[in-house]
């Protein structure tokens, strides 16, 4: 079967400032936590419910060996092998 593949980043640099005498890991990192815990779930989630809304098109996971709290791959793809669906809405 013939494969095309296309890549497309959507990269998110977190960032935090603290004040001139902060002593490094005072804060313990919870702004790394509450990324983890609350704001990438979220995103995430809200990524495959538009996608989940594309017919035609199905979404997954896909771990290349790198950890999920550096990187999360998304394969968004398109079987144009199979007959299309009906589409009564038209």
């Amino acid at each position: 079967m013939y494969h095309e593949e296309k890549t497309f980043r959507l990269r998110v640099t977190l960032e935090a400032s603290f004040p001139d005498d902060y002593d490094g890991e005072e804060d313990e990192s919870n702004w790394i936590r509450e990324w983890e815990s609350r704001i990438k779930p979220h995103l995430i989630k809200s990524v495959f419910d538009c996608l989940r809304q594309q017919r035609g098109w199905s979404s997954h996971i896909r771990n290349r060996g790198l950890s999920p709290t550096d990187e999360i791959e998304i394969v968004v793809s398109k079987d144009f092998s199979k007959p299309a669906p009906l589409d009564f809405e038209r």
